[in-house]
C-alpha cells in the first residue's frame, strides 16, 4: 500500500491557519479504539508529516480528534465555559490502499465543516 493521511485546519473566524492545533489519530474496530499518533499543527495549520504515513497506512475506520477547545482558549477566543466546541471528532474510512486521504477543518467558535480534500 502506498496510501497515507494528512490535514489542514483553518481558522476562519480569524482567516488564517490554526497553528499549535493538537490533533490525535485512532484507528476504530467496532467498539475497539486504538490511538495511533497525536500530532501539533505547524504555523501553516498542518502536520510536519502525514499523520498516518505511507509505512504504516491500513485501510481501515479511523478518527481524528481536534483539540479545538485548547487552541479557542489559546488564540483567544473561547466563550464561556463550556465552550460551545472542544473536542471536533471526525470518523472516516478509507478503503483505497493507494490513495492520498486529506481530511481538512474548517474551524470557528461555533461552528466547523469538514469534506474529503486533495
Amino acid at each position: 500500500m502506498s496510501g497515507y493521511l494528512t490535514t489542514h485546519v483553518l481558522d476562519t473566524a480569524k482567516g488564517c491557519p490554526a497553528a499549535g492545533l493538537k490533533i490525535t489519530l485512532s484507528r476504530v474496530d467496532g467498539d475497539t479504539r486504538q490511538e495511533l499518533v497525536e500530532m501539533i499543527t505547524n504555523e501553516d495549520g498542518r502536520t510536519d508529516s502525514p499523520i498516518l504515513p505511507t509505512k504504516t497506512f491500513e485501510t481501515g475506520t479511523y478518527e481524528l480528534i481536534f483539540h479545538a477547545g485548547d487552541y479557542l482558549r489559546a488564540s483567544g477566543q473561547a466563550a464561556e465555559e463550556p465552550l460551545f466546541l472542544d473536542q471536533v471528532p471526525i470518523r472516516f474510512g478509507m478503503s483505497d490502499g493507494d490513495a492520498h486521504y486529506h481530511v481538512p477543518l474548517l474551524l470557528s467558535p461555533f461552528g466547523f465543516s469538514t469534506y474529503r480534500g486533495s
